[in-house]
């Protein structure tokens, strides 16, 4: 039995306030508020910190932080085309092209490449079509971009090369693993790859990629508790728990965000399985009054009554799961918190009310936007907006320098950190217009652009953009009819392939198997695992119907952390 844990708070209910509507033209004018927010911070990147990684705006220069790869502009390029900017898609996708290079001698983290990289990427040449760019036959299965993100993905598989099929958090471009690396990693940065690299082995017939995040989330399935949770830092080499912390947030979230989004995007009863098991543990062991605390993963005593402004990210992924009572409730008192403080500090004391020490400040994110506009799709109340409002009014006040905006270093006194991170652009910005335009092309409306359908595939047989676009954690949206395009002129080819090859076999019987490349695996011995590409995807035989499963950043984690039982805080 769960010791109760007693807290006084106020929050702030929804139902209880005063609900403003806002008109068509209302929203409209948000939306010009916002697009002149972005062009603020992305023009202040362009004219003092390009080609460095982040824009500094107190000094209106820059630096590289995550691999010098230009990162600002990759996560930013999607976001033109949502705020209907073809002409600058166009020339930055060109410029992109002709100035990254993935081949230097340069340490980089394999999530947020992963997730900020591969995923911009993939998305921006996703969306080449409807930017009107000059495409390859048989595109979305080819294309420039796709190879950008293909070469960068290639370049972290060697992370993966670990008895285990956990990656390592960090590789070298042109090196590899280095033989001193750490082999202790966050759980996202273990659990965060399916959705990128599922989409990059479905357009391009290599499985390499996919077989490589379903390995590492399936070894990482089987390290879980016997009461159902998962810790926050794992020896990839050992599988044992160094960080043993479990909840929802920092370290943890987004490999819980990418069961239920590849549930969806795959249409894979495995993943939507592991989530539902986890959810299951969660809501028992962590969940007290609608926030999530952080227990002990063995034990599920309470180690840290605190809530982090990654865990915003939640009501979101509830909504998707058709979870909407419990996701209100909990968004209720994430949105207090935002209410006291004007943004949500990185810590936050649930019995105190107030923020952490050292933990006060907010870069920026994303995460309580995110959740709001997921919302107010399921639900069309207009909170959600005010909540948006809110937001665009706090970033604008507090946060805005004549050099872009810079993250708040203290939520107490708004003192501000010489920092920008490419997430503002990639994500902030673009889930506020993003829930300002209810009718906009991604979520199958055509505010921006014609909102029509495109032509895709071989011989143009395929229907792309027509709706149900997933977002990556980094918010970078992906089109699963891309995927079932290419999938399926593969195997198109393939039985092709069998056909012919069987012609010149005895008996004229086709040989099952590739045509070319290496041969087949021998048959799997047994094991706990299906072989990949088989019973993990729902595929459907012809002329049967289904009805669909569902209808859905982590920073490195360095609070305090409760190792082999023991709380440790950063200056331990």
């Amino acid at each position: 039995m769960r010791a109760p844990v007693l807290v006084t708070l106020f929050v702030w209910v929804l139902s209880d306030a005063t609900t403003r509507h806002f008109t068509e033209e209302q929203m409209a004018a948000v939306r010009q508020r916002i697009k002149s927010m972005f062009y603020h911070a992305y023009n202040s990147y362009l004219d003092n910190a390009f080609p460095y990684d982040e824009l500094r705006p107190l000094t209106c220069d820059g630096q590289d932080t995550w691999g010098s790869f230009s990162l600002t502009l990759i996560d930013a390029l999607d976001t033109l085309l949502v705020l209907g900017n073809r002409t600058e898609f166009q020339r930055v996708a060109s410029l992109l092209q002709d100035t990254v290079d993935f081949d230097i001698d340069v340490n980089a983290s394999v999530f947020e490449t992963n997730i900020r990289v591969v995923g911009g990427l993939l998305s921006a040449h996703l969306l080449a079509g409807r930017a009107k760019m000059e495409l390859e036959p048989g595109w979305p299965c080819s294309g420039p971009l796709l190879r950008m993100a293909e070469e960068a993905a290639r370049k972290l598989l060697p992370a993966f090369q670990t008895p285990t099929g956990m990656p390592y958090g960090t590789v070298n471009l042109l090196r590899g693993v280095s033989p001193t690396e750490t082999p202790v990693t966050c759980t996202a940065g273990v659990g965060t790859f399916i959705l990128e690299f599922a989409t990059l082995s479905r357009l391009t017939g290599d499985e390499e990629f996919e077989d490589a995040a379903r390995r590492a989330l399936r070894a990482l399935w089987r390290t879980r508790s016997n009461i159902g949770l998962v810790g926050n830092h794992i020896d990839v080499l050992s599988k044992k728990w160094v960080a043993q912390d479990a909840g929802i947030g920092a370290g943890v979230d987004s490999y819980f965000e990418y069961l239920v989004k590849g549930a969806i995007l795959l249409q894979d009863e495995e993943l939507l399985h592991m989530f539902l098991e986890y959810d299951r543990a969660i809501q028992n062991y962590t969940r007290f009054d609608d926030w999530y605390l952080w227990v002990q993963m063995h034990k599920g005593t309470v180690s840290m009554p605190v809530f982090q402004s990654l865990e915003a990210f939640w009501p979101g992924l509830q909504s998707l799961l058709g979870n909407l009572d419990s996701a209100v409730r909990t968004f209720q008192n994430y949105y207090s918190v935002w209410r006291q403080f004007g943004g949500l500090p990185e810590f936050y004391s649930i019995p105190q009310g107030y923020t952490v020490d050292k933990r006060e400040g907010y870069p920026l994110r994303p995460e309580l936007i995110e959740s709001a506009m997921y919302l107010f799709r399921a639900t069309g109340d207009h909170t959600y907006l005010q909540l948006g409002l809110d937001a665009l009014e706090s970033i604008e006040k507090i946060t805005k320098t004549p050099c872009g905006y810079a993250s708040v270093k203290d939520l107490r006194d708004h003192q501000l950190d010489n920092r920008m991170e490419s997430f503002f652009l990639a994500e902030t910005i673009k889930y506020l217009y993003l829930l300002f335009d209810p009718t906009h092309f991604l979520h199958g409306g055509g505010t921006e652009g014609d909102g029509s359908w495109e032509e895709g595939g071989e011989g143009g047989g395929c229907v792309l953009g027509a709706g149900g676009f997933i977002f990556n954690t980094e918010a970078h949206p992906l089109d699963p009819a891309a995927l079932h395009c290419c999938g399926r002129h593969a195997r198109d080819r393939q039985e092709l392939r069998d056909v012919l090859l069987g012609l010149m076999q005895p008996g004229g019987q086709p040989e099952r198997g590739r045509a070319e490349g290496p041969p087949p695996a021998p048959p799997p011995g047994p094991s706990e695992d299906p072989p990949p590409g088989q019973s993990e995807s729902i595929v459907l035989k012809p002329g049967e119907r289904k009805t669909p499963l569902l209808s859905c950043p982590v920073q490195p984690f360095s609070a305090r952390l409760a190792v082999l039982g023991q709380v440790f805080s950063d200056d331990t």
